[in-house]
């Protein structure tokens, strides 16, 4: 019994359960990261080419290069 109880407290500390279990959320995380930053991208996207938005960082554009220095 005292073997088996020292062979899982060890197990605990080092973390070696832990990393089996969580070896394939990693992966899971960053494909989800991945969905929301292309679906984001595509919303901001779909704004900034937008009639009113272009037109508006055009005007913001021009003013910037009529600015003197």
């Amino acid at each position: 019994m005292y073997k088996a109880v020292r062979a899982r407290l060890r197990a605990l500390v080092c973390g070696v359960r832990a990393v089996r279990r969580d070896a394939g959320m990693v992966t899971s995380e960053y494909a989800m990261g991945i969905v929301a930053t292309v679906a984001f991208a595509t919303v901001l996207y779909k704004v900034v080419t937008s009639g009113p938005v272009g037109a508006a960082l055009e005007n913001v554009v021009k003013q910037a290069l009529d600015a003197p220095m």
